[in-house]
């Protein structure tokens, strides 16, 4: 469903990616692993449009992606699910969600996609009507993610999304996670610092470092490989 081909992103004179090609097999989830500085969120950044890469291609679906506009993007089926959650707090949780659907003409439809995302993430439901500053940092997550799925996308692009959660409320979302790919068949790209529940998830998984792709294989030999943990992931 995605391929992206030698890809080459720069912040100035850092070249934050440098010549990354890998693909992501429809109805999966691909895990993007690598220390701080590998460039993982450029490379998601970059998909999505946020970056606009030096050089390298994006296709999905076998549309060209490279240079379109964000809102362009999302429109082919892409979300993407930012590190750090980014909800707007002052909005209630209903709000937030209906952001993720604003562009899509079906009301009927839109309102179906509200009641799927409550029916995955029930604590929305019951806080629907409460400001996204009160929820807790889980719930702001599943509601960053329930945004996303709003716009029904086919592939749902995730940057860090265990990050500051405790374990626990980590292994939910990744749960939810893989139950999404099998019933709604959709494909997932994941970035994550925590590498082994990442990889307990995922089919393949890619290793940045330096920018570059140092390791593209199954998640599972990935997993069990220690000299990969030593030198790449830090376990």
């Amino acid at each position: 469903m995605l391929e992206v081909e030698s890809l080459t992103t720069c912040y100035g004179a850092v070249r934050a990616l440098d010549g990354v090609s890998l693909t992501v097999p429809d109805h999966s989830v691909t895990a993007v692993l690598g220390a701080n500085g590998a460039g993982k969120t450029t490379l998601l950044r970059t998909i999505t449009g946020l970056v606009r890469p030096v050089s390298g291609a994006v296709r999905y679906d076998g549309k060209e992606l490279t240079g379109l506009p964000v809102e362009d993007i999302v429109r082919h089926g892409v979300a993407h699910v930012p590190e750090g959650r980014g909800v707007i707090q002052e909005l209630t949780v209903e709000e937030n969600l209906r952001l993720g659907a604003l562009w899509r003409s079906d009301k009927r439809d839109r309102a179906r996609a509200l009641e799927e995302v409550y029916g995955l993430f029930p604590a929305l439901g019951e806080r629907r009507r409460r400001s996204a500053f009160t929820l807790s940092g889980g719930e702001r997550q599943m509601l960053a993610i329930g945004r996303a799925l709003m716009a029904r996308p086919r592939m749902l692009l995730l940057d860090e999304p265990s990050l500051g959660l405790a374990p626990l409320v980590t292994a939910q979302i990744l749960s939810l996670l893989a139950g999404l790919v099998r019933r709604q068949r959709l494909t997932v790209l994941i970035v994550e610092q925590n590498a082994a529940s990442a990889l307990s998830i995922a089919e393949r998984a890619v290793i940045l470092s330096l920018g570059r792709v140092a390791v593209a294989d199954a998640a599972a030999r990935v997993a069990a490989d220690p000299n990969l943990h030593h030198h790449y992931l830090g376990f």
